[in-house]
């Protein structure tokens, strides 16, 4: 499949998301910590940054049609709204609650936990990168596109949604990198989310997919080898 919007209407599209989104984390960070002397968050947001920059040339020159994919934002099955309805939810807690906690000092982290939380952050990036260059059908939505087949290779012959590995330890980690042991909480709240998430979509797959099923008896762990 190929894009259907031309590479400036794609390039464009792209700049004005990210260049929201980090302005929208610039204030979920700073402004509740009354301080742009928030070293971690500067740590972190560099790193994203520089990993996002990477993976967008990556994607507009060799996949864009894959890029395209990631821009659907809207969910077409009410299961799935809700999802990303909670999900918002604990994200927004996890990414507001650090700054906050770096103005009152509750947690008093050791910088090493934080930068070793942040190398954790890196590698669910790197994991997520690997699936792209993997599986040119990783739209942010939940769908089967048509012609899409099942894929056995890479991270998807370990584990059958090895993306959502990477999204949990990207977003689980974030708080601890951003300085917060409280908003951990929330971070690993993702983690039933992305359960129930998985296994609403498994059904889509099971019946719209060719090969899903069989593919589902060569790897039998959704997300942690040999557990789940």
């Amino acid at each position: 499949m190929t894009a259907t919007i031309s590479s400036s209407e794609l390039v464009r599209l792209v700049v004005g998301r990210v260049l929201g989104f980090f302005l929208l984390l610039g204030l979920l960070f700073f402004l509740p910590a009354g301080t742009w002397a928030y070293w971690q968050a500067w740590m972190w947001l560099v790193t994203i940054i520089l990993l996002m920059l990477v993976t967008l040339r990556y994607l507009i020159k060799n996949d864009p049609a894959l890029l395209e994919r990631r821009m659907r934002m809207r969910e077409h099955q009410s299961q799935q709204q809700k999802v990303i309805l909670v999900s918002g939810i604990f994200l927004t807690l996890s990414f507001v609650l650090p700054g906050f906690d770096i103005r009152y000092g509750w947690s008093n982290m050791p910088t090493w936990v934080a930068i070793l939380a942040n190398l954790i952050v890196i590698v669910g990036y790197l994991l997520v990168v690997w699936v792209f260059r993997t599986n040119s059908y990783t739209s942010r939505i939940v769908e089967v596109e048509s012609g899409q087949k099942v894929i056995t290779t890479g991270p998807y012959a370990i584990v059958r949604h090895p993306m959502y590995v990477g999204a949990f330890l990207t977003y689980a980690f974030t708080p601890l990198a951003l300085g917060s042991y409280w908003a951990f909480i929330p971070g690993v709240m993702i983690l039933p989310v992305l359960v129930f998430r998985i296994l609403d979509e498994e059904k889509l797959l099971l019946r719209d997919l060719p090969g899903y099923r069989e593919y589902t008896q060569k790897v039998k762990c959704r997300l942690l080898p040999g557990i789940w």
